[in-house]
């Protein structure tokens, strides 16, 4: 049996069960061992960062970054305390699932303070200097301090909400951003979370959204490739997905339509090609036999829209 329909397997069946997060976490961290903050993940969300406030600064120009929102805290946040590097001075991060601890939490900020001695960090992000020393003091002081003091530090609220209600007033965010969360959300939650996005942003603020449209049982099962979960149907699909850790299976023109149909500009889109060769050893169900083969092709995607 493969590993990933062994994980898919795994996966379905906790979701049935109560505190099927926890229980997940478990799987992930002596199974799986995908909760680890390994160097890829690290660098990656970084990479993220560095592209939300690139962004930000070329759309946005002369405009402070103060007010943030992310999509998806998870179990490390590199994205917000990346934020929190560069100056801002409110820091949201929502998610319907309580993974972060302090544990967790600590364990980022080593990552940052390795990165930052080894000269590395400062080819992602601005760091000041004044929020650079108040990272270093943090670490220092972490065991005597509770999750909510370390969090009040690093200027960052973590709330559980559901985020097509949020409760935030209108025009509250310079920047509203999410790191490889959207191909989690089928449309039906979707659309209203990006309905919601829009009318908590700014005039003159910033949405922008990352998307991993691969296949992510391939991540951990390197004997499929990212376009293996386009060959079954959707009734066939939906006995393999699961709720802990669902994918939409969207390509990049759904994304595209969904924006469009809720009047949302895309002012920037950057997409990354998989291997062709690799879809054309892949029989399509016959839901993306029409698509043309580059909409297929689009592993990842980014978006960001000038909310005007």
């Amino acid at each position: 049996m493969k590993k990933w329909v062994l994980k898919a397997i795994i996966q379905k069946t906790i979701s049935y069960l109560p505190g099927s997060h926890s229980i997940n976490f478990l799987f992930q961290k002596y199974v799986t061992k995908g909760i680890y903050l390994t160097d890829e993940y690290f660098f990656d969300r970084l990479f993220h960062a560095k592209r939300h406030i690139a962004s930000y600064e070329e759309l946005c120009p002369g405009k402070p970054l103060n007010i943030t929102l992310e999509l998806g805290t998870g179990w490390y946040p590199v994205v917000p305390i990346s934020l929190f590097l560069y100056g801002a001075t409110d820091i949201y991060s929502i998610d319907i699932s309580e993974l972060l601890n302090k544990e967790s939490l600590h364990t980022a900020i080593r990552r940052f303070l390795d990165a930052e001695s080894k000269g590395v960090l400062a080819n992602y992000i601005k760091v000041s200097p004044e929020r650079l020393t108040a990272l270093k003091k943090l670490d220092s002081e972490y065991e005597s301090l509770s999750l909510a003091e370390a969090l009040s530090t690093l200027k960052m609220k973590c709330l559980l909400k559901d985020a097509r209600d949020t409760g935030f007033p209108d025009h509250n965010f310079d920047l509203i951003h999410s790191n490889n969360t959207f191909e989690h959300i089928y449309p039906a939650i979707l659309e209203p979370i990006l309905k919601e996005f829009k009318r908590i942003v700014k005039q003159g603020g910033l949405m922008s959204h990352a998307v991993d449209m691969s296949d992510h049982f391939a991540h951990f099962d390197k004997s499929i490739s990212v376009f293996n979960f386009l060959r079954f149907s959707d009734s066939q699909w939906k006995w393999i997905d699961n709720s802990i850790q669902p994918q939409n299976r969207l390509r990049v023109t759904d994304f595209r339509n969904i924006y469009k149909k809720l009047d949302i500009p895309i002012t920037q889109e950057e997409n990354i090609i998989g291997n062709i060769k690799d879809l054309e050893k892949i029989k399509l169900d016959s839901k993306y036999r029409a698509m043309k083969q580059e909409e297929l092709a689009t592993v990842q995607c980014y978006f960001a829209s000038l909310m005007l």
